[in-house]
């Protein structure tokens, strides 16, 4: 259930980019001012659940599968032209285009007796969120799935049982500390193996207490060279550095 904060505009708008959780849907409800972006990584799960679960709906449901991802090409290829007026505008109209298309399918679709009620289920779902769902057309700022979010929560996530053993407040702050040192070192590129073992090393020098200088291993404070290292990135292409 990975949230994302993905608006904030000079008109005051705020946003959250997540799954269809009835919570978000009542934040937005009770705030002004705030906006919903649902994730089409959500809605497109839907279509697949429906195709395991109904072998002979699998066709309908995988065709609309590929409609969904005809979306993330349209916008992917106007977002690489975001500095061209002419290109976006060319580019912007082949994407709404594709939403009015999909859209007027979905209802063409629903209007039919025949269709079936798993798949009537899912369309539904997908009319009911469809402003949500919509937001990254007018707003290119806001991904079209909040997919980033469910990543840096995966970890955390998968490892949780392992932490139930901690038994201890201070062992809990332990985690949260290392959660927020590691994935820190993760967004800066950095080895995580290469960067303890030189803090540990400092703290073991420093009489087993911490540097007194701690701007060696500040990402944003490191030396142009000492960043590389970190990284892993040979310095000197003669001496490639090892970061095993």
């Amino acid at each position: 259930m990975g949230v994302q904060f993905a608006v904030e505009s000079v008109s005051s708008l705020r946003g959250i980019h997540s799954d269809r959780y009835s919570a978000y849907k009542k934040l937005a409800r009770v705030l002004d001012h705030f906006i919903l972006a649902f994730c089409w990584a959500h809605q497109r799960r839907d279509f697949l659940e429906l195709a395991n679960a109904h072998p002979e709906l699998a066709d309908w449901a995988l065709a609309w599968v590929e409609q969904i991802a005809q979306l993330y090409h349209l916008n992917g290829r106007r977002l690489e032209v975001r500095s061209d007026p002419v290109q976006w505008a060319e580019r912007d109209r082949a994407l709404r285009q594709a939403i009015t298309q999909m859209a007027s399918q979905r209802e063409s679709e629903l209007a039919n007796p025949a269709l079936k009620m798993p798949a009537s289920k899912v369309l539904r779902s997908m009319r009911k969120h469809w402003s949500g769902l919509t937001v990254f057309v007018d707003r290119p700022e806001v991904a079209m799935d909040n997919n980033a979010a469910e990543r840096a929560q995966r970890t955390p996530v998968v490892a949780r049982k392992n932490f139930y053993g901690s038994g201890s407040l201070w062992s809990g702050a332990l985690a949260a500390t290392m959660f927020s040192l590691l994935l820190t070192l993760r967004l800066w590129g950095i080895n995580p193996r290469t960067w303890l073992t030189a803090y540990l090393e400092a703290c073991a020098a420093n009489g087993n207490l911490p540097p007194t200088d701690l701007s060696a291993f500040l990402p944003w404070a490191m030396a142009t060279d000492r960043l590389a290292q970190m990284r892993g990135i040979p310095v000197d292409q003669s001496r490639p550095i090892d970061s095993s």
